[in-house]
């Protein structure tokens, strides 16, 4: 059996995990104790790198699609591969069942429902500092010209027209919703004292922030108290970073 390899898009050095899905992967990792390496993939290599795998592309009829090849992927003990970070979430689950991350639970859902209505007011404070804070070269520039392109405009002017109080307004609703999923059972966690993939999803998020820029996060965690006590106590999963 060969040690599990993660798929993971590299920062500038020092290089450390940075982006939101393959964070969702990296934290089930980390709280299933499976003993992995990474390897980093610039964004412009995604593409051959994960195809010589043999891996095939993303439906671009799926919800949130967005490319043909993304991170994360993994190579799994056996040395077959998969893509995709709830795809990833349902094989270790499979492969390592203990802890479990309560795959079925219905909160899971609830928080990807609720997260996008908090993400895409924030996102023209958060895309325009990627590749600035963020990137190496290579994939800055890809990133600015994929994204530029979906946007219609450019990152520069995206940031000064749109990043305003307004972003923060319209998360607001939204972000009092997780707020109150995170508490209805008492917290830390969705489900009170027990972990599940839930609070991976919305961890990730979180980390994100902070990873972008840490006054983003600072804001975004005391627009309620249930925030920073669920990533303070995910913190020992978070660890493990590059």
């Amino acid at each position: 059996m060969s040690q599990v390899i993660l798929y993971d898009l590299p920062s500038k050095p020092p290089c450390k995990s940075w982006s939101y899905n393959p964070w969702k992967t990296r934290l089930v990792l980390n709280f299933k104790g499976i003993d992995y390496k990474t390897e980093w993939v610039e964004y412009p290599d995604l593409v051959p790198t994960l195809k010589a795998l043999g891996l095939p592309p993303n439906d671009p009829t799926s919800p949130g699609y967005f490319s043909d090849y993304t991170s994360p992927a993994i190579r799994y003990e056996d040395g077959t591969y998969s893509m995709d970070s709830r795809k990833i979430a349902d094989e270790l689950e499979k492969r390592h069942p203990t802890p479990s991350l309560h795959l079925d639970n219905p909160i899971i859902q609830q928080v990807v429902d609720v997260l996008p209505k908090i993400f895409e007011p924030l996102r023209p404070h958060l895309i325009p500092k990627v590749p600035r804070v963020l990137l190496n070269k290579s994939s800055a520039d890809y990133f600015v010209l994929t994204r530029e392109e979906r946007l219609g405009m450019p990152l520069s002017q995206v940031e000064a027209e749109k990043a305003n109080e307004q972003c923060w307004e319209a998360a607001n609703q939204p972000a009092k919703e997780m707020a109150d999923l995170l508490k209805k059972n008492g917290g830390p966690y969705f489900l009170g004292q027990t972990v599940s993939y839930a609070d991976f999803i919305f961890v990730s998020m979180l980390h994100f922030l902070k990873r972008i820029d840490e006054k983003i996060y600072k804001r975004f965690i005391e627009l309620d108290p249930s925030f920073s006590r669920v990533y303070d106590a995910s913190k020992q999963w978070l660890e493990k970073d590059d």
